[in-house]
């Protein structure tokens, strides 16, 4: 009998919905195992032996925010667990919730359309924050209230997916193994459009109207938003991505109030709102070589 024993789990932390790709190290696992995070089961999608080590690369379940232990099962040829054949390894993995408090790219992109927007337009330019109250509904702006005119309020993004600006294909990275470079595959990204909604507002018409004019402008000229990869190492360079005016310009200047208002939409072309999980891991890289084939010289006179 031998009883299998867990050297480490990685990585040691991944997302609360599951279908991480983790690798369980050991000795002595079994042709066959199950992998349980807390007495729940993982799928296993590959196991082996390499370097004298056990390696399992297993699919996470879901499960709640927390740390649990990882355990490892030996199993018989007809998939039943084998008495005392068992290793446990102690808060081995993490699963974690959504981080919300990071600030993603997605927040960086609508950071900087709201600082483009009121240094190029209207300083009094805000996001939209709520449409269920409006305090003023015959006005025909459902947004908050403003607290001046004129003003211009940034809605959105709604997301639609983009096959068209998607890579399509896996992503592959060379990480280190236990006997070596190894690649680690990742599903393609999730790539989407962000469709945004501007309205502005001023209770004069010809105010408005330039207004709408300026905003107009900003969007025509505007054909791309750039950000660095990574704001706290510029030395990555920087990322943009394709922006175009979508839909009409719909004005209401007839209100039975003050409040005159235009909206109008643009859209933010290719964006990846997740990078994708982890396909496989483990295939070797080897180094590649270009196969050649010696060609004979010529003979003389110019013959075959």
């Amino acid at each position: 009998m031998s009883v299998p024993t867990i050297t480490s789990v990685s990585p040691s932390s991944g997302p609360a919905a599951g279908g991480d790709l983790v690798r369980v190290t050991g000795i002595d696992f079994a042709a066959a195992v199950e992998v349980l995070f807390d007495g729940v089961p993982a799928v296993v999608e590959s196991l082996r032996d390499e370097a004298g080590a056990s390696i399992a690369d297993v699919r996470t379940p879901a499960h709640a925010d927390g740390s649990v232990d990882v355990t490892v099962r030996n199993l018989d040829g007809g998939g039943v667990p084998v008495p005392g054949e068992e290793a446990t390894l102690a808060a081995a993995y993490r699963f974690l919730r959504a981080r919300i408090a990071e600030e993603s790219n997605l927040t960086r992109i609508v950071r900087e359309l709201l600082q483009r927007l009121r240094r190029e337009v209207l300083d009094a330019t805000s996001i939209s924050v709520s449409v269920d109250y409006d305090d003023t509904v015959i006005d025909g702006v459902n947004v908050i209230a403003l607290a001046q005119l004129p003003a211009v309020v940034l809605s959105g993004p709604r997301i639609d997916e983009n096959r068209f600006f998607s890579s399509n294909v896996p992503h592959e990275d060379a990480v280190a193994g236990i006997a070596g470079p190894e690649l680690l595959r990742r599903r393609p990204p999730f790539t989407v459009d962000l469709e945004f909604t501007i309205t502005g507002a001023s209770n004069r018409t010809v105010e408005l109207l330039n207004l709408m004019a300026a905003v107009a402008t900003f969007l025509n000229r505007t054909r791309w938003l750039e950000l660095f990869r990574n704001p706290d190492d510029t030395a990555k360079g920087t990322v943009r991505w394709e922006m175009d005016p979508q839909g009409e310009y719909r004005t209401r200047l007839d209100g039975p109030d003050d409040v005159r208002a235009f909206t109008c939409g643009f859209v933010v072309r290719g964006f990846d709102i997740d990078e994708g999980l982890p396909l496989d891991l483990g295939k070797a890289v080897d180094t590649a070589e270009l196969e050649t084939e010696a060609i004979a010289p010529a003979l003389p006179g110019g013959g075959p």
